[in-house]
C-alpha cells in the first residue's frame, strides 16, 4: 500500500472527524474581504495571539504586547535589524512543535546577517477544529498587520524589513497579514511552507497567500498528493516563486518503513509525528538552508515534474532557478508564478547534484532494443559508481535520449564516464538468434565471448550540470570503436574538439 495515500487520507479524515464532531462540514462560510460583519464581531475582543521575541536560540521567549513600547525594550527588540517572524500552522494537541524551536535556534545561529526572531503563537485559536481556525486565521493575520503598523509608528521600523515564515495554515495567515497592510506599507517577504490546501485549494488571490501579499513571496510545496478531492499541502501555485521539491506530492523517506520505525521506538503516540512527514519536510528544508549555507539546494523553471525528469529544465537563464529557502534570491518578479522544481535526499542535509544527460544512440536492428546500463562518473573531486540507467521503451534507431541523474555528493568537474552494458546473459541469447539472419556481424559467439559486432552504437554522451550550468561532451576513449558489447565497459571521455571526427567515424 502507497504510503501517500494512507498519510493524506489519515490527515484528511482528521479534518473531517473534528468538523464533524463539533457540528460543522468543510462548507465554510465565506471568509473574505466582504465578510466583515462576522470580523468584526470577532475582533471585538481582545485577541489571545502573543507575540514573542527571543534573545538567543536556547531562549523561550519574551512577549511584545501591542501598544506598550516598554516592552521592546525589555525583550531586546533592535529597530536597526530585520525581523523574522514565525507563524505556526492548525493544531491537533494545542502544542507548539518541535520543530518551531529549531527554526528558533536555526535563524538566531546564522550569523551572516542577525535578525530580530519572532513568532506569532496564535495557539489559543488554532486549537480549534479546522473550520473555526481557518476562520480564525484572517483575524490572527489582522493582529499581525496591527502590530507591525505599530512598530513602524513607533519606532519607524519599515514593514520592508519584515519577513513571516508561515507554515500550513499559518502561511495563510501570513498572507491576511500582508493584505491588511496594503500596498502603501507593504511587507518585505513572505515564505509559505506547504500551505494549507484544504478550503484554500482554488480559492481567490484574497482569500489565502498570494503574490499581492509581500514584495517578494515564496512558497515549498511538499505534500500535494490529492485524495478524497483534499490535499493536505494547496498544489496551485501561491507565490512570486513556487518550490516543488520531488515534484510536490510527496517526499523521499516519508514511507511506511519510516512510519514503522517511528511506533517501534516510540509507539502509537509516534504516529501523528509519522503521517505529518511530507507536510512537514517543507519547515526542515527551509532549516536545511540555514544549517547548511555552503550547501543550498537548487530548483530550476519547469513546467512539471515529467519534464524535469528528463533533464531538460536545468537552465539558469532570466532568473530561471533560484535557491530553496531562506536564502532564495528575489530577482525580478512578475504578476505569473514561477514553479521551480528539484530533487533532494531523504534526510539532511538534502542537497543532491543535477545533471543531464543527452545520449543519441544508432540502432541497427529493427527491433527496439530493451536493454539496461550502468554508469560510473569520475570527477575532480569524488567517484560515483554503477549509476543504474533504464531507458524506457527501449532504443530506437537515431533518437537521442535525455534523463535527468542526481547525485548526493559533489563530485566536481566530471571528467571521465564508464558506460557498461548490464543484462548481458539476456543480450547472448537473442544475438545467438539475431546473428543468424543479418547481414552485419557474421561470425561465433560463444558463452565467453562477445560479438564483434552488438547492433548497438552509441555517438556521444553530452552532459548538463546543473549547478555549475557547464556543459560537457564525452566521447568513446577508443574512436575507432563506437560499438557497444553486452557486459563490456566502455570509457568515454572529455572531446570537445574531437566530436565532429567521432560522428565521421560512427557514419
Amino acid at each position: 500500500m502507497e504510503n501517500p495515500l494512507c498519510v493524506s487520507i489519515f490527515l484528511i479524515l482528521c479534518i473531517f472527524i473534528q468538523s464533524s464532531v463539533h457540528g460543522q462540514s468543510l462548507e465554510l462560510e465565506p471568509f473574505g474581504r466582504g465578510s466583515q460583519a462576522v470580523e468584526t464581531n470577532e475582533t471585538s475582543q481582545e485577541t489571545e495571539t502573543r507575540f514573542l521575541l527571543f534573545k538567543d536560540k536556547t531562549d523561550k521567549g519574551c512577549q511584545i504586547r501591542l501598544n506598550h513600547p516598554d516592552t521592546l525594550q525589555q525583550c531586546a527588540f533592535n529597530s536597526s535589524l530585520p525581523l523574522v517572524m514565525i507563524i505556526h500552522g492548525w493544531s491537533v494537541d494545542g502544542l507548539l512543535e518541535t520543530w518551531t524551536w529549531q527554526m528558533v535556534a536555526a535563524l538566531k545561529s546564522q550569523q551572516v546577517q542577525p535578525v530580530n526572531v519572532g513568532m506569532a503563537d496564535w495557539m489559543t485559536l488554532a486549537y480549534h477544529h479546522y473550520t473555526v481556525a481557518v476562520r480564525n486565521a484572517r483575524l490572527v493575520g489582522r493582529e499581525i498587520a496591527a502590530l507591525l503598523k505599530w512598530l513602524e509608528e513607533s519606532v519607524q521600523f519599515s514593514p520592508s524589513n519584515v519577513h513571516l515564515i508561515g507554515y500550513s495554515l499559518g502561511a495563510h495567515v501570513s498572507g491576511f497579514a500582508g493584505s491588511y497592510m496594503g500596498r502603501k506599507h507593504k511587507i518585505g517577504r513572505i515564505t509559505g511552507l506547504d500551505a494549507a490546501g484544504p478550503l484554500f485549494e482554488n480559492a481567490s488571490p484574497n482569500d489565502r497567500l498570494s503574490p499581492d501579499d509581500a514584495n517578494f513571496v515564496d512558497a515549498i510545496h511538499t505534500f500535494t498528493q490529492e485524495h478524497l478531492g483534499l490535499s493536505v499541502g494547496i498544489k496551485q501555485p501561491i507565490a512570486h516563486y513556487d518550490f516543488y521539491p520531488n515534484g510536490g506530492s510527496f517526499q523521499p523517506g516519508c514511507d511506511f518503513l519510516e512510519l514503522y520505525k517511528h511506533i517501534t521506538m516510540h509507539g502509537l503516540n509516534a504516529i501523528t509525528k509519522a503521517v505529518k512527514c511530507a507536510h512537514e519536510r517543507s519547515v526542515h528544508l527551509f532549516i536545511d538552508s540555514l544549517l547548511h549555507a555552503g550547501m543550498q539546494s537548487m530548483a530550476y523553471q519547469c513546467r512539471d515534474m515529467a519534464s524535469f525528469s528528463q533533464g531538460l529544465c536545468l537552465s539558469c537563464r532570466e532568473g530561471r532557478c533560484n535557491s530553496l529557502g531562506y536564502h532564495a534570491r528575489r530577482g525580478r518578479q512578475s504578476r505569473k508564478s514561477k514553479s521551480l522544481f528539484l530533487v533532494t535526499r531523504a534526510q539532511s542535509p538534502f542537497k543532491v547534484y543535477h545533471y543531464q544527460f543527452k545520449m543519441q544512440f544508432i540502432n541497427q536492428t529493427e527491433e527496439p532494443l530493451k536493454v539496461n546500463f550502468a554508469m560510473s562518473l569520475l570527477g575532480t573531486k569524488e567517484e560515483e559508481q554503477k549509476l543504474p540507467i533504464t531507458l524506457q521503451g527501449g532504443i530506437t534507431s537515431n533518437k537521442t535520449y535525455s534523463f535527468l541523474i542526481t547525485l548526493d555528493l559533489d563530485i566536481g568537474e566530471l571528467i571521465m564516464i564508464k558506460f557498461k552494458w548490464e543484462n548481458y546473459q539476456v543480450w547472448a541469447n537473442v544475438w545467438k538468434v539475431v546473428q543468424s539472419f543479418i547481414p552485419w556481424g557474421r561470425g561465433t559467439f560463444h558463452e565467453k565471448e562477445e560479438p564483434v559486432y552488438s547492433g548497438l552504437a552509441l555517438k556521444s554522451i553530452r552532459v548538463k550540470a546543473g549547478e555549475s550550468q557547464q556543459r560537457m561532451t564525452f566521447c568513446s576513449e577508443n574512436m575507432n570503436d563506437p560499438q557497444l558489447h553486452p557486459a563490456q565497459e566502455k570509457t568515454f571521455v572529455r572531446c570537445e574538439a574531437n566530436s565532429k571526427k567521432l560522428k565521421q567515424k560512427i557514419r
